[in-house]
């Protein structure tokens, strides 16, 4: 479980230290498949926490929602809208619930143990 979070890292780490270039044209739509990749990622996380991780629903949610995301800034940028706000939002507010969820269970996992040393030492 806990190798979703070095495999996380161990991408941040890889991607701010090769040197690569992505052209202006590109940006957007490689935040926003960035943004829905981490989405994915904490999301599997999540689930791995609470032992309900499904693999399937990680790489379909992974991929789909990565293409879904570039694809809807592809769409605004043709029509002139910036649809991407949308995908930013909705990824975003996602990645926080997310994030909170993860934060959740990590404190009432370390309050139990703690509880468990404490109800050990003390007999």
């Amino acid at each position: 479980m806990w190798y979703f979070a070095i495999a996380l890292v161990l991408g941040v780490l890889l991607g701010a230290l090769l040197p690569l270039s992505i052209p202006l044209i590109w940006a957007r739509y490689i935040s926003v498949a960035l943004l829905a990749a981490l989405d994915a990622a904490l999301g599997g996380l999540r689930a791995g926490l609470e032992d309900r991780f499904d693999f399937g629903v990680f790489a379909s949610g992974f991929f789909v929602n990565g293409i879904l995301a570039a694809g809807l800034t592809y769409v605004g940028d043709r029509l002139g809208v910036e649809l991407y706000y949308a995908a930013l939002f909705a990824f975003g507010f996602r990645i926080f619930q997310n994030l909170g969820a993860i934060r959740i269970h990590i404190l009432a996992d370390w309050r139990e143990r703690r509880a468990a040393r404490q109800g050990n030492s003390g007999v």
